[in-house]
């Protein structure tokens, strides 16, 4: 699809809804016909919920991720159901790997990657702490100045990156992931106000706990998975599905007023967090 033609398919800039008459706008909100996304992360977890979505609701998804066959499995998901993707193999660590992804015109960016050492701050060493920041922090910064630089220029585009709540409130052990996740949000907040006039949207997106292959740690152990589950509102972790919906609606025209900001997903983690419930 032309450049342009990309453009007035998504729109995910700027577009006015105001006094629109036609219901079939409002119909269209979420549909990313004619759209391409990459989805960075796409073979499990949350990124591969991601590329699903994104999927089934039109675009053309390139599954990247640093496992090419767990990129390709789920290519090979959206095929079978008679959608679009195409999977490739990405080293977010890499810049030259993450600026190869962009040698087409993308919609939609969406990237997930991240690693976290779980040790006390007096306990993390000077490697640790390299590793964890080179990968969520420097990696996405590798993603999204390509992905801008690229929407900047096509006139467009939404690009979405996976923080957390630890951007918000932390526990002992996650001083270091913590960091980079808020880095990450102050990061897409100030790319956001950059590229807001060429009418790129930078949005980030805070998980709860979701049962992914990247907590089994945790859910191996009946007592912290528990009382992780109690934190929250709802009382429950959640599944990869249900950060699908988030991603999508931050992709589509239907967040076309949405830049800058956090979308908390979390069950109510942040809004009951060290909550005591009294006798009443």
């Amino acid at each position: 699809m032309h450049r342009s033609a990309a453009r007035k398919a998504r729109g995910s800039g700027s577009i006015r809804l105001g006094g629109v008459t036609d219901y079939g706008a409002y119909r269209s909100l979420f549909d990313l016909s004619g759209t391409r996304s990459l989805v960075i992360g796409a073979g499990s977890g949350i990124g591969r919920a991601g590329a699903l979505g994104l999927a089934a609701h039109g675009s053309h998804v390139v599954c990247a991720d640093l496992s090419l066959p767990a990129a390709s499995a789920v290519a090979a998901e959206i095929d079978a159901e008679g959608d679009s993707a195409t999977p490739v193999s990405v080293d977010v660590g890499d810049p030259e790997s993450v600026d190869a992804l962009f040698g087409d015109t993308l919609d939609v960016v969406v990237t997930t990657p991240a690693i976290n050492v779980r040790k006390r701050l007096l306990d993390v060493t000077a490697a640790e702490f390299r590793r964890v920041v080179d990968l969520n922090l420097l990696g996405t910064f590798s993603v999204v100045t390509s992905a801008g630089r690229m929407m900047a220029q096509a006139g467009g585009g939404s690009i979405v990156v996976v923080s957390s709540i630890r951007s918000q409130v932390v526990e002992p052990g996650q001083g270091v992931y913590a960091a980079t996740k808020a880095g990450v949000l102050q990061m897409i907040r100030a790319l956001a106000a950059e590229l807001g006039p060429q009418g790129v949207r930078a949005n980030a997106l805070a998980p709860g706990v979701v049962e992914t292959p990247l907590t089994e740690q945790i859910k191996a152990d009946g007592d912290w998975y528990r009382a992780y589950a109690e934190k929250g509102a709802l009382g429950r972790w959640a599944q990869p599905i249900e950060m699908a919906g988030p991603i999508v609606y931050l992709a589509s025209r239907a967040s076309s007023f949405v830049t800058g900001s956090l979308l908390v997903v979390d069950g109510g983690w942040l809004a009951v967090d060290g909550r005591y419930t009294p006798p009443l």
